[in-house]
């Protein structure tokens, strides 16, 4: 069997076409995240706190030269290094959500599966020299 036959047969297989589906949600499902954090919660959290933007905090680490605009953005693009923590900050929220919103649909699922009924416990096969012995024994008792 050549190397095109077996990768064709690997590929093909189910567990490899529901992972690859599974990234691509989780690809599609991780922009929406984004976006509930960077559009929605951030903003609120910023208002609440002062009005920050969460993605402008930083600490320039290096020296800022002359004419160059105070944002990070500008920083990065003249090769200042920054230390970004605002940017974390928003990671790590849109982690958090991401992480919650999975756990509740886990915790939904098992939660589904627990509803099925068990099917019920079928009694122990009693060994055969057991039922001869117990045949003996009544037997004996005539």
């Amino acid at each position: 069997m050549g190397m095109m036959q077996e990768f064709k047969e690997f590929a093909v297989k189910g567990n490899v076409v529901d992972l690859a589906v599974g990234v691509i949600i989780g690809g599609a499902f991780g922009k929406i995240v984004d976006s509930v954090v960077g559009d929605l919660i951030m903003p609120l959290v910023g208002a609440i706190i002062g009005k920050l933007d969460f993605s402008n905090l930083y600490v320039a680490l290096g020296a800022i030269p002359a004419g160059t605009e105070n944002t990070l953005a500008a920083l990065k693009k003249a090769g200042v290094p920054v230390f970004a923590y605002g940017s974390f900050i928003t990671v790590a929220v849109n982690f958090a959500i991401l992480a919650f919103i999975i756990f509740l649909m886990i915790k939904q699922i098992n939660r589904l599966k627990k509803e099925e009924p068990a099917a019920p416990a079928a009694a122990p096969v009693t060994p055969e020299d057991v039922v001869l012995l117990r045949e003996i024994r009544d037997s004996l008792k005539k």
